[in-house]
């Protein structure tokens, strides 16, 4: 890394930022950053420009922050996808690890295991036992191959030795529909999407994916807790600079993020969103970001999917 220049720090930012979003308008990590770096331009006193740069699985908005200087007016928007298209694209534009400095993570999403409302069970446990009396008859919707709905649904053949369908769509709308005709019997789906569903009575809900119940909607049992021991599966958002990054810069960003989302204003918006505030240290989302790449890769191996993309 290279040498830190201490007067280049201590004027930071000296221009405006440009924040990478590399999905689609209007998703859940499209939010997410428009809420942060909306707030974040009055605390640094500079613009902050946010750019949807989508395409590939969100390998062109990050290959494109991998390019930019290591200057810290450069910032990343990354979701599930980041540490998951390791093991998807056999050659990656960047390296996920090598290119990138962690910030934060700002936030954690639980999913929703959720069912059609005439499905024969309404417990994890029994889901299990149905399926397993049943080899081959269950399908689960996704959104795409290697989004969190097909990986979740993936973990969960994975750790209970089940034999359920996939059944791709090209959305989520498609997919949450297909549930709702009852053309599928499973669906994994974030919790701000699916809790809606729930409380209208046209899906029912059996467990959330997180290690530790959510603190949104406490009645629902965690999967770990009712059927499928060891599942955690809980989609971040975070943020992302380049690697060389001066890291009195990088602490200045995580700082002034920290404080947004432990707002009272911040912190209540998210927490109606079922989304859980982590705020994580730079060293502890780096780990993360490391151990995710790793979980993934045994998930994407079981599924069959591994290098399965160019890049």
């Amino acid at each position: 890394m290279p040498e830190e220049n201490p007067r280049s720090a201590s004027r930071y930012p000296e221009g405006p930022l440009r924040f990478v979003i590399p999905y689609a308008k209007d998703g859940p990590g499209d939010r997410m950053a428009r809420l942060v770096g909306t707030k974040l331009a009055g605390r640094l006193g500079q613009p902050v420009h946010l750019d949807n740069v989508p395409g590939k699985g969100a390998t062109v908005g990050t290959a494109w922050v991998a390019a930019a200087p290591a200057d810290g007016h450069t910032l990343l928007l990354m979701a599930s996808p980041h540490t998951i298209n390791p093991s998807l694209y056999r050659d990656l534009p960047y390296d996920t690890l090598r290119d990138f400095q962690g910030v934060t993570q700002m936030i954690s999403m639980p999913n929703v295991l959720v069912v059609d409302r005439s499905f024969p069970a309404d417990t994890v446990g029994a889901l299990v036992d149905y399926a397993r009396a049943n080899p081959g008859k269950l399908k689960y919707a996704s959104s795409g191959v290697g989004t969190p709905s097909h990986l979740g649904a993936e973990m969960l053949k994975t750790l209970a030795s089940l034999d359920i369908g996939h059944v791709q769509y090209s959305g989520h709308a498609d997919a949450g529909e297909a549930l709702r005709k009852g053309e599928v019997h499973l669906l994994f789906d974030a919790m701000l999407m699916a809790l809606p569903e729930v409380r209208a009575g046209t899906v029912k809900a059996l467990g959330v994916t997180s290690a530790s119940r959510s603190r949104l909607v406490p009645e629902f049992s965690t999967l770990s807790e009712s059927g499928v021991p060891g599942f955690d599966f809980s989609p971040g958002v975070g943020v992302l600079v380049r690697s060389g990054t001066p890291p009195a810069i990088v602490e200045r960003l995580y700082s002034e993020i920290r404080d947004i989302l432990h707002s009272p204003e911040v912190a209540e918006q998210l927490a109606r969103s079922g989304a859980e505030v982590v705020a994580s240290a730079p060293p502890v989302f780096n780990q993360h970001l490391a151990d995710e790449i790793g979980r993934w890769a045994e998930v994407c191996r079981a599924a069959g999917i591994f290098g399965m993309n160019g890049a």
